[in-house]
Parts: C-alpha cells; sequence; structure tokens
C-alpha cells in the first residue's frame, strides 16, 4: 500500500510517548495529525470504507501473543497470533474483518517494545515448546511495514530464538526492509495466493498474482524460508483452470524445496457477514456458491465442494514437489481423510506435523 494513500492520523491519549508513535509520524511527513480520545464503540460495517485511509495510533491493553481462535469443531494448527494492530488496508471482498473488528481505521498499536518484551518472556519461560507464531491473522503482516517498521524490531527478537519461528503473511510486494535485514534464520515470508480472477476482482488494493510471486522469488533467493496460503479458496466459474494459472506461475517461480508449508481452507464467514459484503462489494462472486452451517456456526461450502476443491489443489501441487508441508485450516477429520488422504486426527496431531516441519527446516 503506498504511504500516499495514509490521509489522516489519529493518535489515542496515551500513545504519543511511544517510539513506535514517532517512527509513524516520522515516516508520514506532512499528514495531518489529530490527538483523540479512546472512541466508544463503533461497528466498522457502518463505514462503507472502514476509514481505510486513516491510521490510528494507540495503546494496547490486552495480551499481544495469543492462540489463534480455532473452534474444537474442526482440526486447527495451533498457531499463535502476535497483535501488532488491527485492521486491513487492501479491502478484499471476502475479508472477515470487515465484520469481526468493531473499529475502523487502520489501527497500530503504539505500545509494541513493551509487548513483545511480555511475549518474549512468556516464550524464554517454556523452551521445549516451539512456538509458530504470525502476524498476518487482524492485519496483513507486510503492507504498512514501511509505514510502521515493524519487521525492523521483530526479526532480530525472533530469529535469535531456538523455539520459535516468525512468519509474517502478505498480499503485498513490500519487501524491502526484509531484504535489507541482517536476519534470515527462523524466519517464514509466507503470501496468500489465490486464482487470477479471484486476485484481480476480490482483492481490491493488493498487488496482483505476479508482483507477490517475484517478491517470494527475492525473498528465497535472499535466503528466507517460504510458505503460502490458499485460504479461502473459492468456487468460481472455471475455477479449476484459474487456479492451475497460479499453481504453474508458483513453479515459474519459486524452488520448492524452500517452502515450509502450504494451507488449504475453503471460503467459510460468519452469518453476519454476508449483508455486509452484499454491501460494501457489491460486485462479487463469493457468495455464489452452495453454503450449509458448519459446526462452527459458519457458512461453509457443502462438504463435497470443499474435498474438491482441497483434492484438486493438492494433486496438482504434488505434481510440482512431493515434500511442501500441504495441510487444511479448520476442517473435519473426514474431510482431511478424503481430500488429502490422511488425517492429523486432531489438533495436537497437526501442531506436532507442523511442528516437524519447523525442525526439518530449521533444526
Amino acid at each position: 500500500m503506498p504511504d500516499s494513500l495514509i490521509k489522516m492520523i489519529t493518535i489515542e491519549e496515551g500513545a504519543s510517548g511511544y517510539d513506535l508513535a514517532k517512527t509513524v509520524l516520522e515516516n508520514l511527513p506532512g499528514i495531518p495529525v489529530q490527538e483523540v480520545k479512546a472512541p466508544g464503540k463503533k461497528s466498522a460495517s457502518t463505514d462503507t470504507a472502514m476509514g481505510k485511509k486513516t491510521i490510528h495510533l494507540l495503546p494496547y491493553k490486552g495480551e499481544f501473543l495469543k492462540p489463534c481462535p480455532g473452534t474444537r469443531e474442526y482440526i486447527c494448527c495451533g498457531y499463535q497470533i502476535l497483535n501488532l494492530g488491527t485492521n486491513c488496508p487492501l479491502d478484499c471482498s471476502y475479508c472477515i474483518l470487515q465484520a469481526y473488528i468493531n473499529q475502523p481505521h487502520l489501527r497500530v498499536f503504539s505500545n509494541l517494545t513493551e509487548g513483545l518484551a511480555q511475549a518474549v518472556q512468556r516464550i524464554d519461560r517454556q523452551p521445549e515448546q516451539i512456538f509458530r507464531i504470525g502476524t498476518g491473522e487482524l492485519t496483513d503482516s507486510l503492507a504498512i511495514d514501511p509505514i510502521t517498521r515493524w519487521s525492523e524490531r521483530l526479526l532480530p527478537l525472533f530469529s535469535t530464538r531456538k523455539n520459535v519461528v516468525l512468519e509474517l503473511k502478505t498480499k503485498t510486494n513490500q519487501v524491502k526492509s526484509l531484504l535489507t535485514s541482517n536476519y534470515r534464520d527462523r524466519i517464514i515470508i509466507s503470501w496468500s495466493l489465490n486464482s487470477p480472477f479471484i486476485c484481480l476482482h476480490e482483492e481490491k488494493m493488493a498487488n496482483g498474482l505476479k508482483k507477490r510471486l517475484e517478491a517470494a522469488r527475492q525473498c528465497q533467493m535472499e535466503g528466507f524460508t517460504l510458505g503460502f496460503h490458499f485460504d479461502p479458496l473459492v468456487q468460481h466459474p472455471g475455477w479449476k483452470d484459474e487456479y492451475l494459472k497460479t499453481l504453474d506461475l508458483m513453479a515459474d517461480y519459486i524452488d520448492p524445496k524452500g517452502v515450509i508449508w502450504i494451507s488449504l481452507g475453503s471460503f467459510r464467514f460468519m452469518p453476519g457477514l454476508k449483508p455486509i459484503i452484499r454491501r460494501r462489494h457489491p460486485q462479487t462472486c463469493v457468495l455464489d456458491g452452495e453454503f450449509v452451517t458448519g459446526l462452527d456456526g459458519k457458512m461453509r461450502y457443502f462438504k463435497p465442494i470443499r474435498i474438491d476443491l482441497y483434492s484438486y489443489i493438492r494433486e496438482t501441487l504434488e505434481k510440482w514437489h512431493s515434500d511442501l508441508g500441504l495441510y487444511l485450516c479448520m476442517e473435519s477429520d473426514d474431510v482431511w481423510q478424503r481430500s488429502m488422504g490422511w488425517s492429523p486426527n486432531n489438533t495436537t496431531g497437526l501442531s506436532r506435523y507442523l511442528d516437524r516441519r519447523v525442525l526439518k527446516i530449521f533444526g
């Protein structure tokens, strides 16, 4: 996301004294700054633009490192989420944040240094546990990195800890800060990918598919380990041919031996998200499929559709390389068996599978 798209900075009471706030202000010279009180509750869904041109600096009062909010009804990967901020500038039509986040603007937690110190204390107290940590659940990991310089703070801290891997997940090509860093070990740079059609029509403000893969190749050539995430897979006209185009491009740009894992997940959403998508993205195709209420209360494709999506992507990827660390995100044991040919059985099993991938790549 170009810096020029930011039109306003708002600073909540208590945020301005932190060094991250100073970093943001230094990287956005000339942008109007407004000091504000902590806002009351407001649904982001009432704001068509969701305030994506405003950066809102605030001190975060919760825990910075939390388990991924998976549900016990489906197999979860045991991921840990590092909360740097919330909301995303990319405005994908299917994004859950449109309904999940109840405050607008690109919210950046100014007290990150304190939060990282707390996270590191927890990690260091459990040296036998492998922490797979990511920052790309509630915001894009790199879209505003030229402004926040998050990566400059994170890489030195996590790269030197042997029971951690840090995954930065993005739909952008904002990798300049990564390429100038001296840290590579235990750092995973991941891209969320989709079919060319979905990238073009449903992932507004994100970089195109080729630019993402060009950035991934740059990172791989500079010694970074890569990950990829096909989530959400969307059933749309000609989807097999469309996804094949993406998989062929991956084969052109990427050395599969440097990939730690690739996740697959199908489009799913809370029922309350549907009217928000209809209002904010009236031309979308993502709601055109056949959905049923899942065990977690979310709307999901009918099981045969999900199995078809996963099976096709898996079979095609395995023709490219046989050891890519493929796994499903938030799926049931029987869907695993029927689409992947095996199952980790439960969340503990999937966590162990991914931990073994970490040990294989990083030791």
